[in-house]
């Protein structure tokens, strides 16, 4: 059983930083609608936390598939995070440079695959930079460690399941976009989607969970936002990523259980089939 707090600061990280069981894996991804500057990859190599391997969602993925970084099979994942160093008995801790977005991903994709003893830095890089912690900008040597995937297929949900839990009063689906898109006010980002949502999801948007500065709300705060946080929960964005911050809030607030709808709007609004509300629930 997971519990306490999946969120790490930056003082711990700094005090354990040499334990020979910590690993540190920055998550840094930026989505190509935001005609970001820089990739992800290409910010991981002009700075990084000493030691720390770049967790690309975009690399570790079923590329397969029509969708974007959607999880992939257990083989593939266990042999793309081995040569990132990361193994059975390690302590991993998951960071970026963007406010969760996709640190909180790569710690549900971990968890996914078997990996409990996972956390996510609050506040970033920033918060690393800010205590005093050093950075570099050279790839870290690293060695291969033999990783056991042991998937837990709870923690994620997929149309057809989602599909029979619409209308259900037992599961509450939270949708992290952001609330113009949710209602269906603002265009999708994505070409050829319309915007909307599930029936009887509610909206959250990722940003609410997050301060100006990158850090997570506290619990305090966080259990004024989720209505029912202990409930049974599917967590939900535009293509699982922002998802995965709402599903990491709840974790912080003792729901270890929530899970992750990994198509997410797109693979929902794709299909014409799929019914599409506007109206608030």
């Amino acid at each position: 059983m997971e519990s306490g707090d999946p969120l790490v600061n930056a003082d711990w990280l700094i005090k354990n930083f040499d334990a020979p069981d910590v690993r540190v894996l920055d998550a840094t991804y930026f989505a190509d609608f935001t005609n970001p500057p820089e990739t992800g990859h290409q910010a991981w190599a002009r700075g990084h936390i000493p030691g720390a391997t770049h967790f690309d969602i975009d690399d570790i993925a079923d590329t397969s598939s029509p969708l974007p970084h959607m999880l992939p099979d257990s083989v593939k994942f266990s042999a793309r995070v081995r040569k990132l160093g990361v193994g059975d008995g390690n302590r991993i801790v998951v960071y970026d440079q963007n406010r969760f977005f996709a640190s909180a991903r790569a710690w549900w994709m971990l968890r996914v695959m078997g990996h409990t003893d996972v956390h996510v830095l609050d506040g970033g890089l920033n918060a690393w930079v800010e205590a005093g912690g050093a950075l570099e900008d050279l790839p870290p040597m690293v060695s291969e460690r033999h990783f056991t995937p042991r998937v837990r297929a709870d923690l994620v949900m997929d149309a057809a399941g989602l599909e029979k839990l619409v209308g259900s009063a037992r599961t509450t689906i939270v949708d992290s976009r952001p609330d113009g898109r949710f209602f269906g006010r603002d265009p999708e980002p994505r070409v050829g989607l319309a915007s909307g949502h599930i029936p009887g999801s509610v909206n959250l948007p990722g940003s609410a969970l997050v301060t100006q500065d990158g850090h997570m709300l506290t619990a305090n705060k966080l259990s004024s936002l989720f209505k029912t946080p202990k409930a049974p929960t599917v967590t939900t964005c535009g293509s699982g990523v922002t998802a995965a911050i709402a599903a990491l809030a709840l974790a912080r607030l003792g729901n270890w259980d929530v899970a992750v709808y990994d198509g997410s709007w797109t693979e929902w609004a794709s299909d014409p089939a799929r019914p599409i509300a506007t109206d608030a629930e």
